[in-house]
This record gives C-alpha cells, sequence and structure tokens, in this order.
C-alpha cells in the first residue's frame, strides 16, 4: 500500500466496527478544498462555471495540493 493509500483515520482492527477510513492523500485533498472553496477569489474565478467545469477543476487542484503534501512527507 503506497502511503498516500494510507488510512487517514485507521480503526484498530481488534474492534468490531473496524473500518479503513479515508486515505491520506483523500484528507489533505478535503483540507485544501476547503480553503480553495473558502477563498473569495478562488470562488469569483470559477463561479460562472463552478456547476460544471469549475467545480472539477477545483477538485483536481485540490488533489494536486494533497500530492505536492505527500512529497514533501517523504523529505
Amino acid at each position: 500500500m503506497s502511503k498516500g493509500q494510507r488510512p487517514a483515520f485507521p480503526n484498530h482492527p481488534d474492534n468490531p466496527e473496524w473500518r479503513l477510513g479515508i486515505t491520506i492523500r483523500d484528507y489533505f485533498a478535503a483540507q485544501a478544498m476547503q480553503g480553495l472553496i473558502s477563498n473569495k477569489l478562488v470562488m469569483q474565478t470559477v463561479a460562472d462555471e463552478f456547476v460544471t467545469e469549475g467545480s472539477k477543476a477545483i477538485g483536481r487542484i485540490a488533489y494536486q495540493f494533497a500530492d505536492i503534501m505527500l512529497e514533501q512527507r517523504e523529505k
């Protein structure tokens, strides 16, 4: 399992409700996306296309930030 695919919030395997949780990459992307969509300038830039291409772009950018964060963790 690559480091970006490790769970961000794993439960202990002895727990009968055990779940892997989301990946660290997904967690980083979610945090980046929160920052992006809370930024007024970003939202003004994509407002006209937000429902279609703008929202897809924010998702792509959020995962790009997540990948950069994972690379930095390796250093």
